[in-house]
């Protein structure tokens, strides 16, 4: 049984199972790390000052308000203020039970896309397709994650799908050698769905559990370049009915409403089955995850507050809608 980020990942049949770190007296933890980076400590930066005033319909626009203001965006901002009115009711209302019950109103919408990535024992070799926009920290994502995995007893194998950049064929070697896997790149400008081909007949010869592949960096509303990634997908498809078996996608949380909008392209392009939000220690108040889950039924498998390995943990609904809602110190520094 070994730890990544706030969360304790055992295996069970070969599969990695999450549990959430209030059962291992881990402290501060990664999520405690969180609430102090997440907007300068500050969360959706929400400020009630509720005491002895009524859940009223002022009160709620304030609430509507304020979470508009943190990426929340109009739908989902809607169900969570009709989950307050269900949970406090017309009464006086202090402002340490109004963000316990707007605690369990973001976990009640959160939780079902609480899903660890799960790796069966059964696929061989396992194709996670990672993809995103310029800037998003795929290739970081990709070498923490092939740590994580490496480090959990299996075989990976690096794919340098993002042939438009010398520099990214270069950044993912990098990542290969400090992680000690191995790297199949080819020339720049070549067919990124020839380097994944190439790397998964690689992996199946070498009996790899693991192929990690990069992608292009690209604008979800440039056609041509999402045509490319879906060939990446038919490609894969043609090695293995099923693969990938994780497309997943790198989403920069300061991006606020523009990261909901990359999520619903590249899910109508390729269908997501996992999404990494990165960077919520880099400005945005994280409010972006609750639109997506509202908007998408794709699960949350990591989220990122740094660059450092330890930086990224498994998304716990509940432990995240904690740290949105928490009072912060505005500082963004250890305590």
């Amino acid at each position: 049984m070994t730890k990544f980020g706030a969360v304790v990942v055992t295996y069970e049949n070969g599969t990695m199972r999450a549990m959430s770190e209030k059962s291992t007296n881990q402290s501060p933890g990664f999520f405690g790390r969180l609430r102090r980076k997440l907007s300068g400590g500050k969360g959706l930066g929400l400020s009630f000052g509720t005491t002895g005033r009524t859940f009223d319909d002022d009160m709620a626009e304030d609430i509507e308000t304020q979470l508009l203001l943190a990426d929340v965006g109009i739908e989902a901002t809607d169900r969570i203020v009709d989950g307050l009115r269900r949970r406090v009711g017309r009464k006086p209302v202090g402002d340490n039970e109004l963000r316990a019950a707007l605690t369990e109103t973001l976990t009640e919408l959160l939780a079902p896309r609480a899903q660890p990535l799960q790796i069966p024992d059964t696929t061989r070799p396992f194709l996670i397709l990672v993809v995103g926009v310029n800037g998003s920290g795929k290739t970081t994502t990709i070498g923490k994650l092939a740590r994580e995995l490496r480090d959990r007893g299996h075989s990976v194998l690096l794919a340098a799908g993002d042939t438009f950049r010398a520099a990214a064929i270069e950044q993912l070697q990098v990542w290969g050698e400090r992680n000690g896997v191995p790297v199949i790149a080819q020339q720049p400008g070549a067919d990124p769905a020839a380097v994944v081909f190439d790397a998964f007949e690689a992996a199946r010869a070498r009996g790899i559990d693991i192929v990690l592949a990069d992608t292009a960096g690209r604008l979800q509303n440039k056609a041509g370049l999402m045509d490319e990634l879906a060939k990446v997908v038919r490609v894969a498809g043609r090695l293995d009915p099923t693969a990938p078996h994780e497309r997943l996608l790198v989403l920069d949380a300061s991006q606020g409403q523009n990261a909901v909008r990359q999520a619903v392209e590249f899910h109508a392009a390729i269908g997501l089955t996992g999404i990494v939000i990165t960077k919520l220690d880099g400005g945005g108040k994280g409010g972006v995850l609750l639109s997506i889950a509202d908007q998408l039924d794709v699960p949350f498998r990591f989220i990122g507050v740094g660059e450092g390995i330890e930086d990224m943990g498994v998304f716990d609904a509940a432990e995240y809608a904690a740290a949105l809602v928490a009072p912060g110190t505005g500082t963004g520094k250890p305590e």
